[in-house]
Parts: C-alpha cells; structure tokens; sequence
C-alpha cells in the first residue's frame, strides 16, 4: 500500500465535518475530495518513505505555509506545484498541527468555484 491507514484515518476523522464528497485513489496515495474538489491527500514518499500529507492551500498563503516545519513545495512533476503543499510527519504528528493543516485545506476548498 503507497499510504498509511493510519494517517488517512486521522484525515478522515479530521474532516468528518466536512462534505466529504469521495475519497480517491491516486497519484499512488489517497486523496479525500471535499465539495467535490480535491482537498487533502496521504502518501508516502518514495525516496524517505516517510508519511505525508499533500495539502492543497491555493497560491495566497503558499510562500508563508511553506515556512512551517515539515513542509516542502510539491514536485510530482519535477515542477513546483505552486498552492499544493507536502508535509511530513514533524509537521503534522500532534493533532494541533494535523487539525491546521485540514482548516488551511478546508478554508481554500471553500474559496474554489
């Protein structure tokens, strides 16, 4: 499996307020679709396999997110995916933290047309 259940289990958990609308296997992880749109996602890198979460955060506050610990740009392509953001686990072990994440998350999924 290219993701935790573990961790998508604390996604889940931390978005059951949200409109969960699928949850959907890509990009080798799990990605949960809010209102339809692509919200936060789990994976593992495959270079550190460590745990990660994608977070997609829009371009407005990108620069200031990626100050934060355990975050990096997003690079699937080899490019910078501006507005989508990876943390790893020093960034989101403490529920504070995973729950910071989900509200940035939560607060652009409800910006998006």
């Amino acid at each position: 499996m290219a993701y935790s259940d573990y961790l998508a289990e604390r996604v889940r958990n931390a978005l059951s307020k949200a409109n969960i609308t699928a949850e959907k296997k890509m990009m080798g992880g799990l990605i949960f679709m809010v209102n339809e749109k692509m919200c936060v996602g789990v994976d593992k890198d495959k270079t550190s396999k460590q745990d990660r979460l994608m977070v997609r955060v829009g371009k407005v506050h990108y620069e200031n997110l990626l100050l934060r610990d355990g975050c990096r740009s997003m690079d699937f392509t080899g490019r910078e995916m501006k507005g989508f953001i990876f943390v790893y686990p020093e960034g989101f072990d403490l529920e504070v933290d995973l729950d910071f994440w989900i509200e940035q998350a939560l607060a652009f999924n409800a910006s998006v047309k």
